[in-house]
């Protein structure tokens, strides 16, 4: 995930106790990769719109992981500038979706906030040496562990609410209303909600991170659609944004964030994003054997799988 500039950072340090409230705006932004508060202030504004229990448990989760990486004494840019929120935020949403509105998930969502932090620390170290950050993977785990034991325990587990994705597997055939959502809804389902006008919030905010952010995750949301349409994908769920969320992830991160801007950086980013789009199937079927979730696991390990190939590779190169 991108730093914030160290001006910028001393100017919100400098605003305190807002400070907090601006580092948390910013987590949201930060689960596209984007530390612009006005990205940020969309996104959030998306979630709400999307219903009351989105806004509020990923509210919840992005609040609590931020004021632990406070109190942790975490360095103080990296807050600043949402990086300590975001995986709390994707935690809020993912616990109130797979489990519903039960006050067992209010208190999972703070537990596992609070473990998200723990994990950003403990993968940032394991990964430094190789040039790599954590990316969604504290979400991912913490999420993942969460949901996959729910059903063991009575006070957590509250019977089989509504999945978050939908399962058909019978192909529709194609509209043009059904293409134009799934353009919009690969936005959305980043967050994991299934709902077009919602991503295009999303979008909005993504295009006031800059053209470069905007051209990349519209590029990959319609990669994600022709690659999945090409390999086979049923069209419901090419429709639901099911394919193509980890394609729009993975073009933002490598197009618009970790990779210099050159033809040969944005060939390898849209590559890299068609790649993730035939994981996200693979990936599905493994953790539907144990009742896991794929969530954003395709985008990270693409992700990291690309860029570490990167130095070995001298026509390509990183960014800064």
């Amino acid at each position: 995930m991108p730093l914030a500039e160290p001006e910028v950072v001393r100017r919100l340090e400098s605003r305190q106790p807002s400070a907090y409230v601006l580092a948390s705006l910013r987590g949201f932004g930060q689960v596209d990769l984007q530390p612009g508060l006005l990205t940020g202030v969309a996104i959030l504004v998306a979630l709400w719109v999307s219903g009351w229990q989105n806004g509020l448990f990923a509210t919840l989760g992005t609040l609590i992981a931020t004021a632990t990486a406070y109190a942790l004494a975490v360095e103080r840019s990296g807050i600043a500038s949402g990086l300590q929120g975001y995986a709390g935020c994707l935690t809020g949403i993912a616990l109130v979706s797979s489990l519903g509105n039960h006050p067992a998930t209010y208190v999972l969502t703070v537990f596992g906030a609070v473990m998200c932090t723990l994990l950003m620390a403990a993968l940032g170290t394991l990964l430094k040496p190789y040039g790599l950050t954590p990316l969604t993977a504290p979400f991912c785990l913490v999420s993942g562990v969460m949901v996959v034991g729910a059903p063991s325990f009575s006070r957590v587990w509250h019977g089989d609410p509504a999945s978050v994705a939908s399962t058909t597997t019978g192909e529709t055939g194609w509209t043009w209303t059904s293409l134009w959502h799934a353009f919009f809804n690969n936005i959305s389902q980043v967050f994991l909600i299934d709902s077009w006008y919602v991503g295009l919030i999303m979008l909005v905010g993504l295009a006031l991170a800059g053209l470069r952010v905007v051209l990349y995750a519209a590029a990959g949301s319609v990669l994600g659609i022709v690659a999945a349409w090409l390999l086979g994908a049923p069209t419901a769920l090419i429709a639901n944004g099911i394919y193509g969320y980890n394609a729009v992830l993975v073009a933002i991160a490598l197009g618009a964030v970790f990779m210099a801007n050159t033809p040969w950086n944005a060939a390898y980013a849209l590559f890299g994003a068609a790649v993730s789009t035939g994981l996200t199937a693979s990936l599905t079927s493994v953790f539907k054997t144990f009742g896991g979730h794929t969530f954003t696991w395709p985008f990270i390990l693409t992700t990291w799988v690309v860029l570490a190939a990167v130095p070995l590779l001298p026509r390509l190169r990183r960014s800064g």
